[in-house]
């Protein structure tokens, strides 16, 4: 019985790469079916035969408490976008620049998610997400249900490969056709409902959710004799893996646009979703010539396709009241399906926007996602307008309070000016637990407005003070003792953020990170920051009488007074735990344009820098630029600096200076 196990086993893993990686079934489904039963029958009968690599093992059943983190020995790199023909030619020049005549190969963009691979002597022992490139998630339990991912290879080799895991497009809409039966929730596109299967704790799950995937790199090519990247991904097929075969080695960086172009125009067509093209320099030697950026290899980009635009009805504008009591006119949409998901809301920022694009309730609208993720409204279609549509009208009273709305001199946004209104103090509890400002993970958006409905947080006082709910958290929906314990420790860990966190998140009229980060430098204690004057303040850069006076307003207000008093005493840091700023003759005082594609640094990381040393730094060349710091390929500030006459530093000379 043993032997005819080892042989079910051959038979269908032999099956299994014939259909998965070569496309090219080699026995029928109801064969398949049938040896795969018979095969499961001995094992159930005799557990101590089973074999890790056996077929049985795709079928999943393993269940985890949690992911455990995986530190990759080689980091998970992303790679740089290019959104135009331009741009890739300047992709091309810069590496042409370095003495590379270079050949490209290009491969398809899969809408995915990235997983790495270990084997050891051929045997799969380890899988794991990209996370934030060093390390990630294991996800071994759920890769080994994947069909298309080999539990053995072909040769006895210990090797990493990189690849992307997906979902087809039949597969979604079986799926959906499922789930709408049993009157579950659709899953929105494929990239999400593989991530979303990739993360279940039950195997069993994910199996029945029929991923698949494409090996596309190996992070160590010259250690096994190989000297290309087509050369790699041939490597790789020989050993078992599936590649994506719709790819092209080419001789310049026009046959690259030609290649785009022809899968632009079948882009629908294909049996899976992508949202670009990958253009990898095909020599090894001349990848590790051009090396990498502190985020990105120099020897590849990724074209991304054009946002996809869409029409749909604007079926009204509802309003919303923001932290500060700001009103945002919001456009009510038919659903509609736009690159890939689900849109039926999109803002309209204010009412100049609205007027601007002529827009009426009842219009044909085309919607975009700018970046592919936010949604917008592009524009009206005028032609098909039926006499029925209703103009816009700006409201004059806030939608949840009814007081009457104010709109600043020279401001284009409408404010409620009623500091108690309910919306306004959600949304302000919203912010203070934001990423960017006190970054208490667990209180999302949804949450904190339960959390407000429920009477357990209607200050920032009573998140400190959650604690004492712990036993009615565990009565909520979705909160068990490990979801309200994380919670917990979350908020607690928060009360040990820096200054400019906690300004931040308070929430005060015109005062957003970036000033919230100045304050702190300049004050360094909280304090002082209170009791300072709108004299002291101006004298600051980039404050100005408008943020000077709303935050001696905000200081003013007894109870924002107490509230600082209170937090205080909770036990929240109250000092500024940065770098302090060092004086630096060369930026103190001075504004600085950052401009180009910088190498040594991160345009944050340059930001911050100018900052520490004094400088401050602007979006635009002005006569009141100091100096202006270049990349490679810097644009119109370059040539503006030039006119002017302003100083113009390398990177490098940056470097040499700080």
């Amino acid at each position: 019985m043993k032997e005819r196990m080892e042989e079910l086993i051959e038979i269908i893993n032999e099956a299994d790469y014939n259909y998965h990686t070569l496309d090219n079934p080699t026995i029928s489904d109801q064969e398949y079916d049938m040896y795969l039963r018979e095969l499961f029958e001995i094992e159930e009968e005799h557990p101590e035969w089973i074999r890790d690599d056996s077929p049985t093992q795709h079928a999943g059943g393993k269940i985890i408490e949690g992911f455990d983190k995986v530190e990759h020995k080689i980091p998970m790199m992303s790679l740089s976008d290019v959104f135009s023909e331009s741009e890739l030619i300047t992709f091309d020049e810069r590496i042409k620049k370095e003495g590379i005549n270079p050949k490209y190969m290009c491969e398809l963009k899969i809408d995915g998610l990235s997983v790495s691979i270990l084997y050891e002597k051929g045997k799969l022992v380890r899988a794991a997400t990209r996370g934030d490139g060093r390390i990630g998630e294991d996800i071994t339990h759920n890769v080994k249900t994947i069909k298309a991912i080999p539990l053995k290879l072909k040769e006895e080799v210990d090797i990493e490969v990189r690849g992307e895991i997906f979902m087809n497009k039949k597969t979604l809409e079986e799926l959906n056709e499922k789930r709408k039966k049993n009157n579950e929730p659709l899953l929105q596109n494929c990239r999400n409902a593989a991530a979303g299967s990739i993360r279940q704790l039950d195997s069993k799950i994910a199996a029945e959710r029929k991923l698949d995937n494409f090996i596309y790199h190996l992070p160590n090519p010259l250690d096994y004799g190989l000297n290309t990247h087509k050369e790699a991904l041939d490597y790789m097929h020989k050993l078992g893996f599936k590649i994506n075969t719709n790819n092209k080695l080419v001789n310049s960086i026009n046959e690259v646009i030609d290649f785009i172009n022809e899968k632009g125009k079948i882009r629908k067509d294909l049996p899976y979703d992508i949202d670009g093209v990958v253009i990898k320099v095909n020599d090894i030697r001349e990848q590790q010539k051009l090396g990498y950026t502190a985020k990105y290899p120099r020897w590849a980009t990724a074209y991304k396709f054009p946002a996809e635009e869409v029409l749909t009805k604007l079926e009204d504008i509802i309003f919303t009241v923001g932290r500060t009591g700001q009103i945002t006119p919001n456009a009510v949409l038919s659903p509609v399906i736009v690159a890939g998901s689900t849109v039926s809301r999109a803002t309209l920022h204010n009412e100049d926007y609205v007027v601007e694009k002529d827009l009426k309730i009842g219009d044909i609208v085309s919607i975009r996602k700018a970046g592919d993720v936010i949604p917008e409204v592009v524009e009206v279609k005028k032609e098909r307008r039926t006499g029925n549509e209703k103009p816009f009208i700006m409201i004059k009273k806030c939608p949840m309070c009814q007081t009457e709305l104010i709109k600043k001199e020279d401001q284009v946004d409408y404010y409620c000016p009623n500091s108690n209104c309910p919306a306004r103090h959600v949304e302000g509890l919203i912010h203070f637990v934001s990423r960017n400002a006190m970054n208490i993970d667990g209180l999302g958006d949804r949450i904190m407005e339960d959390m407000y409905n429920f009477k357990y947080i209607r200050s920032i006082i009573d998140i400190y003070n959650l604690k004492n709910y712990k036993k009615e958290l565990t009565r909520l929906e979705g909160f068990g003792d490990k979801s309200i314990t994380n919670l917990l420790d979350a908020i607690e860990n928060s009360k040990l953020n820096s200054l400019e966190k906690l300004i931040f998140g308070l929430g005060i009229p015109h005062v957003g990170e970036k000033t919230a980060k100045i304050l702190a430098i300049n004050y360094e204690d909280m304090d002082k920051l209170r009791d300072t004057t709108i004299d002291e303040l101006v004298k600051i850069p980039d404050i100005g009488e408008i943020i000077a006076k709303s935050i001696c307003t905000y200081f003013s207000d007894e109870k924002n007074k107490e509230m600082i008093e209170e937090l205080k005493h909770i036990g929240l840091n109250m000092k500024y735990l940065g770098k302090k700023q060092e004086e630096n003759i060369e930026f103190k005082g001075k504004t600085f344009v950052l401009t180009g594609s910088l190498e040594l640094f991160t345009r944050d990381e340059a930001e911050e820098i100018i900052e520490n040393l004094g400088g401050k730094t602007s979006s635009a060349v002005s006569k009141k630029t100091s100096a202006v710091i270049v990349g490679a390929n810097p644009g119109s500030k370059y040539s503006k600096a030039q006119e002017l006459g302003i100083s113009i530093w390398t990177e490098q000379e940056f470097k040499d200076k700080i």
